[in-house]
Order: C-alpha cells, then structure tokens, then sequence
C-alpha cells in the first residue's frame, strides 16, 4: 500500500449495536470522497459478532449502506487482511482511526506500533493515551478522564432532509392524519425494548390515531412474527404497523415522521437535527445515564419503562386519544438539546476534518524518545481543539502534537499587528526598550564568557527579527549576525542597522561550511528556541559552531511560572500555535547536558502579580507583596536560560 492511507476499526462486538459498524463505513466514504485512501478494518473476534461479518448480510441489514463504484474494495476482513500482521501493509497509514468503545492496553499497542490513533467515543482506560480524541457523542462526566481534543455530536453524519420545525403548523404537533411513529434501539436490541413500545403504544391508541414504523434489523424470527400478528389483532384497532429488517440511509428519512423513539445514540442526534422530536428507553442503567447528562427524556430503563410508555403519550385511559400537551413539550425539550449541541445549525463532517490531518512526530522534538501505549507515565497533560500536549517522562519536556497545522508567516504583520494586539505597540516602537533588555542579557553573557576565558566574540542571534540584540550586541564589542525568516526583518537589520543578516531557518545551509564550526563565541534564542519542530538537530548545530566554552543564551515561555501552575489547561490553550514545545526551568540542566552544555543560569521573568488572581487589580502593597512572592519562588511566565559548551558532539 502507498503512503497517506487511513485505517477506520470499528467494534463489531455482539451486544455493541450496529452504530459503529455504520458510522465507520460512513467515515470511510466521507474520507474517500474527500480525496483520501480510506479503508474499514473488520477484525474477528473469538466471540460472537453483529451479522457473523458478512458484508452483504449487513447490507442487507442497513448497517453498512455500502455504497459507490468500488463496491466493497475498502472493506478488509479478517486475520489475513489484518495490517497488524501484513508486512505490506506495515509503516503506510497516516491515521488509525478507533472506534472501538473501549480499547484494551493490548489492542491500543498493536495499532499504535503502526501510525498515530485517533479515538472516537473512546471510554477505555487508556482513553488518554491516544493522539487524538474526539467526542461525538457527550460521555458521562468520568473522574479521570481529561476533556477530549474536540466534542461535537454535529460531526456525526447528519441528514439532509429536515423537517421545517420540531413543531407543526399552528404550533402543535398534530395535525390530520395518523401520527406517524419511528421506533428503532438499533441492529440488536439486547434489552428487548422494540416489542414492549410497540404493544404499549398499540394498546391505548385509537383507531387511525398511530402509524408505527419499526426498524429492527436484529429482532428475532419469533418476535417479528409476534409484532405482525399483534399489528392484525384486535387491540391495535387500526394502529399501522410495518416492521422492517432495516432502511438503507435511515437518517434521510427521519424528516417523514413525528416522532423517534429510541435508546441514546447516534440516531437520536441525527434525528434533532433533522428537527423530529426525540423520546428515549435506556437498556440499562449505563445509557439512561448518558441520557439524562446529555438533557434527553427517557422513559426510563428496561423492558418495564418500555411498558408503560403509554402513561406520556396518552390523555389517561384508553381511547382518550394522544397528550397534546407532552408531545409539545418534548418537542421543545428536544429543540433545546438540538441547541446546546448545535444541532440547529449546518453541519460539520468529519470525514473533511480528518481528510486535512496530517500525522505528526510522536517522538519528542527535544530528546528523539519514542512513545509507547505501555508506558503508563508517558502524560499527555492537556487536549485542546487542534493539537494534544505530552510530557515526555525522559526529559521532561511538554511537547505538541499538531494534526492540521496553521500556516504561520513571521513577516510584517507578525511583527506589527501580532506583537501590537500583545503589547500595545509594534515591533519598531518598542525597539528602544528591546535593546535595552538585550543590554541585560549580554550583561550576564560577559560574565561567562570571562569566567570561561572563551575567546572570540562573534555573536549569532537565531531569529533575530527586526535586529534589537543585534545592535546591543554590536554596541557591546561583539561582531555580530543574525538569522530570521522574515525578510523585511532581515532586509531591516541590513540595510538600516548595517548588521549582517540571512533570510533563512535555522540550521541555516550557509553556517555549514567547516570554517564556522567552533568559531562563535555567543549564539542566542530570544523567544525563538520554541518555536522548531525538531529541537534535536538545533541543539546538535549549535553546539558545532559554538567555541569551547561558548555561550548558549535563550528565553522561553515557562510552564513553572503562577499560568501554568494556577491552570496548565488555560496555559497550554492559550499557547501559540507555532510553539512545539513548552519548557519548564526544571528540565534545562538534564536536558542541555544531553547536547554537551552545562547550565550556568536561569533567570525568570515575565513576573505579573496580577494574574495571582485574574479579573482583579490588586492594590499597592499586595502587588507589591505578589511581585515580591512570585521573585522569591520564581514564578514567572517566562525565563531566560544561560549554558556554556563543555562538550564536543562532532
């Protein structure tokens, strides 16, 4: 197989229900469609499994919906198509997605071993060791499980056809006509709920009152037979009643009914956006749970719920017709769940979401240690909506994992917009005080450099911007240069400063040349060293051109500081976009050993008493005291790090 496939394993465990057999397949098509090689992986299990795997049998049961001129050529099946175990298949898939319910430690493993995991409606113990997760439907509150990177039931596949409201004309939702009814709990039914709405709903309408529609695809012989013979009998007096096997794209056809009767899951979604009010029967305490959290009614548990269903829908005792009253009012409790998950409005796909992925490393940019599902200390402290954060238990070091990376463009508006929404005043105005800050820097520079009798003072600044160090460097007696993508930037610093500047990222192919190896004295990161997706061969050049006893000067974000110690959720959502890894003072001294530095100094700034406590300006003396508590503990949101070379890597 070529490169940028995607897998899609859905469970297709007897007793799951068919829902993700047929949203996988669903993926699948959704992906292709978007231009991606997609394909469905349907394992076998030593247990029982929905429709014994037999595509067409599945079909047949409108699980699948297979559709499209490849028929069923992205579909594989079994040991012999596992990719697991098929050496061709091996190191070729972007994306494995899971949709799998709970995932076991061993099961996790072998797919990891392959590609980045995606889980969907994960709830196994190991739900936070995946790349990425996303909530379709909202889970139940669970101690121990952190948030997932997006939850959005409009990402589900959604219908087309809508009705004009939950409500009918007139504000009501009767009108001529029988009521037409939708009962389905999926393709197996364990709890046996499909019979006992049908005879509780039967039993008390009257006659040309209801039309029932039944899906159940996975109703024994026996009690298909049953609802047949009831729908002839006296007790319906005239109720319609159909019992299907299934119907293809159902959720295309929710907008021809009233009202949907089912269990949580994705056809009650489907069914509020299709604006048809929604009544829930939980087959166990589980579902009912998820239910009530997620502001659905439910009728309550078990086949006895399903019961006495008839208690809501009708006024009293038989013949005295449907309660007008509780349908409109789950109508609009159903139109407000609709609204809280936006179901109201167009929807998303997934497929198209997950088509723009693209996989990132999982090994950690700062020391090259690989992830592994079994390492149970391997954290992943904080999901945010485009990008997942994990501390490597190694180094230390908070790293991201970004799936759909934005494209950053260091150039004039970063520069004067960007800096201007964060500090009040473009690049250039602030000029003076940069300098005046780099002046401190080098303050500290000077220091190790003649406790290090290091000799030389060529000075390399990476991402040296519009040249602010630069110029306090050239006025300290050093012979500097710099290096910065923006070429206005390095356009500036030539031709207005006089500074010798290259357009370029770091590594930059023109330091290569073996007469720089060695030869500087100083090479600084202010606010840069972030910024690289792989921090190990920067670490690795530097340490080349560096002299003996060569300083390494960089300032950083700092997830020690009062931000990230208060929140590391806020923290790491509001970090930029463009920054790769986080840094903790905690980890340099370790971690610059590796690339042959020993740590001089830490130096913590970025010190805000006011976001002690956010939303509130404290007065004089408390500022004062906070400014002198956040000094002493060092909990500031940023630090400047200072090491020398004691080590040759080359």
């Amino acid at each position: 197989m070529s490169a940028g496939f995607i897998l899609v394993v859905p469970t297709v465990e007897k007793n799951r229900g068919g829902g993700h057999l047929s949203r996988g397949a669903s993926l699948v098509r959704s992906l292709r469609g978007a231009g991606r090689e997609a394909f469905l992986f349907l394992p076998e299990y030593s247990g029982e499994t929905i429709g014994e795997l037999n595509p067409r049998k599945l079909q047949a049961a409108g699980l699948l919906e297979i559709a499209g001129s490849d028929g069923e050529s992205w579909i594989l099946q079994g040991a012999s198509q596992d990719p697991r175990y098929s050496r061709e298949s091996q190191n070729h898939w972007d994306f494995i997605i899971l949709d799998k319910w709970r995932t076991d430690l061993w099961e996790a493993a072998s797919w990891a071993a392959l590609a980045p995991l995606i889980g969907i409606d994960e709830g196994g113990a190991y739900r936070d060791k995946f790349d990425f997760l996303i909530d379709l439907l909202p889970p139940l509150p669970k101690k121990g499980f952190n948030p997932p990177n997006i939850s959005a039931p409009s990402l589900i596949p959604l219908p087309s056809n809508r009705r004009p409201s939950f409500r009918k004309e007139g504000g009501g939702l009767l009108q001529a006509g029988p009521f037409r009814v939708l009962i389905s709990f999926g393709a197996e039914d364990t709890a046996g709920l499909t019979s006992q709405t049908v005879m509780a709903l039967g039993r008390q309408a009257r006659p040309g009152e209801l039309e029932i529609t039944v899906i159940a695809p996975g109703l024994p012989e026996d009690k298909v037979r049953t609802l047949k013979e009831f729908s002839k009998g006296t007790l319906v007096q005239g109720t319609g009643i159909a019992v299907l096997n299934g119907m293809p794209n159902l959720r295309e056809h929710l907008a021809e009914y009233d009202l949907l009767i089912t269990h949580f899951g994705l056809s009650a979604f489907e069914a509020l956006h299709a604006r048809l009010p929604v009544c829930l029967v939980s087959p166990g305490p589980y579902h009912e749970a998820l239910a009530r959290n997620a502001g659905f009614f439910s009728a309550g548990t078990g086949p006895a719920a399903a019961g006495h269903i008839g208690q809501f829908f009708f006024s009293g005792k038989k013949g005295r017709g449907l309660n007008t009253e509780f349908l409109n009012t789950l109508a609009a409790d159903s139109e407000k769940v609709a609204a809280r998950y936006g179901l109201d409005a167009a929807p998303r796909n997934l497929g198209e979401l997950l088509a723009a992925f693209v996989p990132p490393s999982r090994t950690c940019p700062a020391c090259g240690a690989p992830f592994f599902v079994r390492d149970k200390n391997h954290e992943i402290p904080i999901r945010v909506s485009d990008r997942t954060y994990r501390r490597c238990t190694h180094c230390g070091m908070t790293y991201m994992l970004r799936f759909c990376p934005p494209v950053i463009e260091y150039g004039t508006e970063y520069f004067f917009d960007f800096y201007r929404k964060q500090y009040g005043k473009t690049y250039l105005e602030d000029f003076p005080n940069l300098v005046e800050a780099g002046k401190k820097r080098l303050a500290v520079i000077n220091r190790l450099i003649k406790r290090g009798r290091q000799p030389g003072r060529r000075l390399l600044d990476i991402g040296c911007a519009y040249g602010p160090f630069l110029s306090a460097a050239r006025d300290g007696g050093f012979s500097p240069q710099g290096i910065d993508p923006a070429a206005e930037a390095v356009r500036y610093v030539r031709e207005e400063l006089g500074i010798p500047a290259n357009e370029s990222v770091f590594p930059d192919l023109s330091l290569e040349s073996p007469e720089n190896t060695g030869t500087f004295a100083v090479v600084s990161l202010w606010y840069v060293i972030e910024h690289f997706e792989d921090l190990r061969w920067v670490l690795v050049e530097i340490n080349r051109l560096l002299a003996m006893q060569g300083v390494l000067a960089f300032s950083t974000p700092s997830l020690g500081g009062i931000s990230g110690k208060k929140s590391l959720a806020a923290f790491l959502e509001k970090s930029p976009p463009d920054h790769r890894t986080v840094w903790n003072p905690a980890i340099c001294r370790r971690l610059l050993a590796r690339y042959g530095f020993r740590l001089k100094k830490i130096r913590v700034t970025g010190h805000h008493p006011e976001r002690f406590f956010p939303g509130k300006a404290p007065r004089v003396p408390l500022w004062n005291f906070l400014l002198l508590i956040s000094r002493l503990f060092g909990l500031g949101d940023t630090f400047e790090c200072y090491a020398v070379k004691v080590r040759s890597l080359w």
